[in-house]
């Protein structure tokens, strides 16, 4: 008389339960690490943003007598003359711009005496969807000193 063993194996419902499991928990991680490139690609456009208007606010100290006045980025001029530092500057700040953070960027340059504004806004619309709302930015900065304030 042979006496009946306890179960030896695993049965196909398990394995496929677990399988499910093991889908379910793959899926979610897949889903993690495309939220997590899509974020830190609106991270490094705010990183190149900042980047760029950092480096005109310093051609501007640089070049304090010229007028860095910009109303829009439609504005700046669209060839670069090394012969003349202003328009260099601002057409290396509009290429820049359109290039590292997007076509649809858009930039002003204010200049009151001392005070440069410099205004960034762009569209994360990678990171946040159709319809995202725009990343805006602005830097505000003494560029020559005033009555022996250091700028």
């Amino acid at each position: 008389m042979s006496v009946g063993s306890a179960q030896t194996g695993v049965t196909l419902i398990e394995v496929l339960v677990a399988l499910l499991m093991f889908s379910i928990g793959i899926l979610g991680v897949a889903t993690l690490q495309l939220s997590a490139l899509r974020h830190t690609d609106s991270a490094l456009r705010s990183t190149h943003a900042s980047f760029i208007a950092h480096d005109l606010l310093e051609r501007i100290r640089a070049n304090p007598d010229a007028n860095y006045t910009l109303a829009s980025l439609s504005q700046a001029p669209t060839s670069g003359n090394p012969d003349v530092p202003r328009d260099q500057d601002l057409f290396d700040f509009a290429d820049q711009l359109r290039q590292m953070v997007g076509e649809d960027a858009k930039a002003s340059v204010t200049v009151s005496g001392a005070r440069v504004v410099i205004s960034l806004d762009w569209s994360d619309a990678r990171a946040q969807g159709d319809g995202a709302a725009r990343q805006t930015m602005t830097l505000s900065s003494l560029t020559k000193s005033v009555q022996g304030t250091p700028p």
